[in-house]
C-alpha cells in the first residue's frame, strides 16, 4: 500500500484563470460551496495562511494544515507547516485537499492525483490567477456537470480531472 495520502486540488477558476480578487472569491455560487463541503470533509486541506484568514471560521469536520514562512504565526485549529513534505507528514495518510491559494496550487499540482474543478462560464476581474492545469497533457477529465446561468449567476461547470 503507498503510504503517501491521495491529493486532490480544489479549485474555483473562471475562463480568465482569475481564483480571487482581494483576498476571496469574486463570486457567491451556492451549488460550488456546497461541492466544496461534499469535497473536503473528512480531508486534511492544506491552504496558505491566507487562504485560512479568508476563511469564515474553521470549517467543521476538516483538519486545517496551514503552509506559512512566517514561523510566529499561530490560529487556534491550525496546524502549522512550513513546506510541502511538512504539510504531508501533518496529514498523515489521510486524503489531503488542497484549497489555494495560487502559489500552494502551484506547489502541489506535480503531487496531485485529481483536481476537483468548478469552472466559471465568464472572465471576472480578480488579483489572483492559476493557470488551466488541463493545458498539460497529465490530467483528462473523467466527469462534466453544466450549471446553466442563473440570474445574475454565470454559468459553471463541475469538471474532475483525473491524472493520465
Amino acid at each position: 500500500m503507498d503510504p503517501r495520502p491521495r491529493i486532490t486540488l480544489v479549485v474555483a477558476r473562471a475562463l480568465n484563470g482569475v481564483i480571487g480578487r482581494e483576498g476571496t472569491l469574486p463570486w457567491r455560487i451556492p451549488a460550488d460551496l456546497k461541492r466544496f463541503k461534499a469535497i473536503t470533509m473528512g480531508t486534511a486541506m492544506i491552504m496558505g495562511r491566507r487562504t485560512f484568514e479568508s476563511l469564515p471560521g474553521l470549517l467543521p469536520g476538516r483538519r486545517h494544515i496551514v503552509l506559512t514562512r512566517d514561523r510566529s504565526w499561530k490560529a487556534e485549529g491550525a496546524e502549522i507547516a512550513h513546506g510541502a513534505e511538512e504539510a504531508l507528514e501533518l496529514a498523515a495518510n489521510e486524503p489531503v485537499s488542497v484549497i489555494g491559494g495560487a502559489d500552494v496550487f502551484a506547489l502541489f499540482l506535480p503531487r496531485a492525483e485529481r483536481v476537483e474543478l468548478t469552472e466559471v462560464l465568464a472572465d471576472v476581474p480578480g488579483d489572483t490567477i492559476m493557470p488551466d492545469p488541463r493545458e498539460s497533457s497529465d490530467w483528462r477529465e473523467t466527469e462534466v456537470e453544466v450549471h446553466a446561468p442563473e440570474g445574475n449567476r454565470p454559468g459553471f461547470r463541475f469538471v474532475t480531472l483525473d491524472r493520465a
